[in-house]
């Protein structure tokens, strides 16, 4: 019992890790860019490298860490990815400038993706029957509780030590989980693995997923001017193509296309794509928004989203049991329309959010004068509950749809899925606001060049701009902040709508037997 409960801390330790350092960053790049010299970038653009040069490399490998850890051994391959996050984050706390701190993240990625998917899969291997499931739902409310404390503690490290003691904080929990992987875990790997491993079918997984993804981060932030955001997309396509057909034509594939003919792990996977793509764009812009511009500190910032960590701590347990015994249909539907719910409240907030800060004097906002948190509230409330609903029965509908022994590729393509829907999804969002931003601009300030690459450097959506900038374009873009956050949350939400009417449509209803595939 001694090694079964130390196991299951070492998997949430590595999982953990990895969750809280994609969100823990978001309060903290105002700091990073301010502090840190550029020479090829802007402000703006280097604070969208530093959070999505993370989230790039980490997806663009973790279908790639999976198939080896079940190949080549989980704990082996668990230990390798501990100790290669610890060293990176290490170097990107003493990183000297914004384009050391992006090729940092993108290794600090790199490691993360081999902790992950190996932490299901050493769950997976190690617990059978009701334990798997109650192991699985310990795991993911830890996980989505890590998630969205990101902001906060990020926060308080910004205020209290550094921007720098965001990433520093990685190495102390690296160490706890390194010993708790060579005192408890177990090796194990899939039986039936290839020592043929499919390097082909990596390679070419790798530049689909890295090629789209760069391209459209790419592509977003340089307005569509860059020759090379169209680039890499053609190669992400063509890689993506070229993969498909060598999955259907090898003995051996990296991914069995046959998976996806499994009606759960299909659509688990689509509506993984859709949900945690758009958790991960709202918990980017929230905070973007509260400090950029309604002017708040990094610990405010991180404050807003303190409600939704404590909801799914409390309710997390109570959730995937209650999954476990009626099935995670009916969950996997309401907990998406829950956190619908309070992206629609953001999106339809009256009175003018920029009177939101602290201001006893001002009776007349919308929000009472108190406390400016307070319209934030229901939208944290709803979306923690509603995270603890959907959390735990997602991920025990995953890792029950297919056999065990293929626990560590099941979770790499789910996880690789859940990086690459902030990608995509993001893309569109950004592009949507980028676009309303600057038109609107170009409306209330006519003769204002948005599209120079000047002007974009020293102005951007949800940031506070230049000093260099006049008063009319400084308002202006304060207004045009507001408008684009509204439009976000509302398209949010929509895709949260659809994420929660396709497990409804989609997912067998009744119980599943944890582990039976």
């Amino acid at each position: 019992m001694v090694r079964r409960r130390g196991t299951l801390a070492a998997a949430i330790i590595g999982s953990s890790a990895v969750f809280l350092d994609a969100t823990i960053v978001t309060v903290a790049l105002r700091s990073i860019a301010s502090d840190l010299p550029s020479r090829t970038i802007g402000a703006f653009e280097g604070q969208a490298y530093v959070y999505n040069g993370y989230l790039l490399s980490l997806s663009a490998v973790l279908i790639i860490a999976g198939a080896l850890a079940d190949a080549y051994g989980r704990r082996r391959m668990f230990a390798l990815g501990f100790a290669a996050f610890g060293v990176a984050s290490g170097l990107c706390a003493v990183a000297p400038s914004i384009e050391t701190l992006v090729l940092f993240r993108v290794l600090q990625g790199l490691g993360g993706a081999f902790l992950v998917p190996g932490s299901l899969a050493i769950l997976a291997a190690e617990f059978e029957g009701a334990d798997l499931g109650w192991a699985l739902g310990a795991w993911a409310g830890a996980s989505a509780v890590t998630t969205i404390l990101g902001p906060f503690v990020g926060g308080v490290l910004v205020e209290t030590v550094s921007w720098r003691g965001a990433f520093l904080v990685n190495v102390p929990i690296v160490a706890a989980g390194l010993w708790a992987t060579s005192r408890w875990v177990r090796e194990s790997r899939a039986h039936d693995a290839s020592r043929d491993f499919d390097w082909g079918g990596a390679v070419l997984g790798a530049l689909a997923i890295g090629g789209l993804s760069f391209g459209m981060i790419d592509g977003q932030q340089r307005a569509w001017a860059d020759p090379l955001a169209p680039a890499a997309l053609l190669l992400g396509g063509a890689a993506l193509a070229w993969f498909l057909v060598h999955l259907a034509r090898g003995t051996h594939p990296l991914v069995p296309l046959g998976f996806f003919r499994v009606r759960d792990f299909a659509v688990t996977n689509a509506s993984t794509f859709l949900i945690y793509g758009v958790l991960y764009v709202v918990i980017y812009l929230v905070p973007t928004f509260v400090q950029g511009t309604l002017g708040y500190s990094a610990a405010a910032a991180g404050l807003v989203t303190l409600p939704t960590g404590l909801l799914l701590a409390l309710l997390s347990p109570a959730a995937g049991r209650a999954g476990a015994r009626r099935g995670p249909r009916m969950f996997m539907t309401v907990g998406p329309l829950l956190i619908a719910a309070g992206l629609l409240w953001l999106a339809l907030l009256p009175g003018d959010p920029v009177a939101w800060k602290l201001d006893p004097g001002n009776a007349a906002t919308f929000i009472p004068p108190a406390s400016a948190m307070v319209a934030f509230l229901p939208w944290a409330l709803l979306q923690g509950v509603g995270l603890a609903v959907v959390v735990a029965p997602l991920t025990t509908a995953l890792m029950t749809s297919l056999p065990r022994r293929n626990a560590g590729l099941a979770s790499a393509i789910n996880n690789a899925i859940s990086r690459v829907g902030p990608q995509l999804l993001g893309a569109v969002v950004f592009v949507m606001v980028t676009a309303v931003f600057y038109a609107s601009i170009a409306r209330d300030v006519p003769g204002t060049d948005v599209g120079a690459a000047a002007f974009r450097t020293a102005v951007g959506p949800f940031n506070p701009p230049a000093p260099s900038v006049g008063p009319d374009v400084a308002a202006a873009a304060r207004s045009a902040s507001i408008a684009c956050f509204r439009i976000a949350m509302a398209l949010a939400a929509v895709i949260m709508i659809g994420g929660g009417a396709l497990n409804y449509a989609g997912i067998r209803p009744g119980p599943r037997e944890p582990g039976a595939g």
